[in-house]
């Protein structure tokens, strides 16, 4: 498994855990030991922390924009494991640095990791959520520049 899916993982399962007990744990108390259990060799625990620390900065607008996109489906509805995939996802492919992760790998990255955690539709979900933001984005771009 290559070095940043494993780090997105540990991310994955941090941000389960915490939201799962009502974002009442401790959570870089879960990150470290994750990356412990996990990830002992991983050569980029940086990565790992640069993503929760980006997702934790930006969840009010994270959340909202998942509510945006996905109206059908109330946020505390969305399977944890969907929510989180989708905070890691719309992290990656709207703040972090481009240059380090572009767009189409935050959505593929985003896609595999709901295949290989979520239910069966999962991967269906993350990538319309991710693919409409995209779309967006690019539209907006388009603009901008005319």
């Amino acid at each position: 498994m290559a070095t940043r899916h494993l780090a997105r993982t540990i991310v994955l399962q941090s941000l389960y855990e915490w939201d799962f007990y009502k974002h009442e744990s401790d959570l870089p108390s879960l990150i470290e030991r994750n990356i412990k259990e996990y990830g002992p060799g991983i050569d980029e625990p940086d990565f790992v922390w640069r993503i929760v620390k980006g997702v934790i900065e930006h969840l009010s607008e994270i959340d909202a924009i998942i509510t945006r996109v996905a109206p059908e489906w109330p946020l505390e509805q969305i399977a944890i494991i969907d929510r989180n995939v989708l905070r890691i996802g719309l992290f990656e492919l709207l703040y972090a640095d481009k240059n380090e992760v572009p767009p189409k790998v935050a959505i593929n990255e985003a896609i595999e990791i709901a295949k290989n955690y979520g239910g069966q539709n999962s991967p269906k979900f993350v990538n319309g959520v991710l693919g409409t933001v995209f779309r967006e984005t690019e539209e907006r771009k388009g603009k901008d520049q005319v």
